[in-house]
């Protein structure tokens, strides 16, 4: 038996700091997973403290033959889905932005900078989605779900979610490019864009 599933054991008996080794084990994966749905440092801690709270009070009648993993991140994307659904406004923090988010740990100034921007412009695009569109993107690129994975996460069948990533692929993509042809325009003037 590996640790994790010692932990969980006596966490799910009541162990207090079994549970708390769990929380140490996966907050990170949790906060991104919610920041990468929220696009807001705030709401990613809130989203990911109630992610924990709501996993504590029901580790009981946790399916132990499911991914504990997977489990606790379907808390999350399920409320942060919720969350998004409540403001129906879209959400963007550039300063939000974290070394996990961008690969390059030293790139130079220049490179950070339009890695920054970047980022921030995938982030507000990503804001446009569904939430659930969001939530399939978010689980398959940034922590490699399968299709089966995504679908018993968001308590959907595997090709609705086949679907989602479909649509929501071609919504990003359509939107990108959008964005980077208004970015042609600088200081009200009209530049040519030239495509490679």
């Amino acid at each position: 038996m590996n640790q994790e599933a010692v932990w969980l054991s006596s966490a799910i008996e009541g162990n207090e700091e079994a549970f708390g080794n769990l929380i140490e084990l996966y907050q990170n994966r949790v906060y991104n997973l919610c920041y990468r749905m929220l696009g807001n440092i705030e709401e990613a801690e809130d989203a990911a403290q109630e992610t924990f709270w709501r996993a504590c009070q029901n580790l009981r009648r946790y399916d132990p033959n499911r991914s504990f993993p997977t489990w606790l991140l379907s808390i999350a994307a399920h409320y942060c889905i919720d969350q998004q659904r409540r403001k129906r406004l879209p959400t963007f923090d550039l300063d939000g932005l974290t070394e996990e988010i961008i690969p390059d740990a030293s790139p130079t100034p220049e490179k950070a900078a339009c890695q920054s921007e970047e980022e921030g412009q995938l982030l507000h695009l990503m804001n446009q989605l569904g939430p659930q569109d969001r939530a399939a993107l978010v689980l398959r690129y940034w922590y490699d779900f399968s299709d089966e994975e995504i679908a018993q996460t968001l308590s959907l069948s595997v090709s609705a979610v086949k679907s989602r990533l479909f649509r929501a692929r071609r919504q990003l993509a359509e939107n990108w490019t959008i964005s980077q042809d208004e970015m042609v325009v600088i200081g009200g003037k009209q530049h040519e864009s030239h495509a490679f």
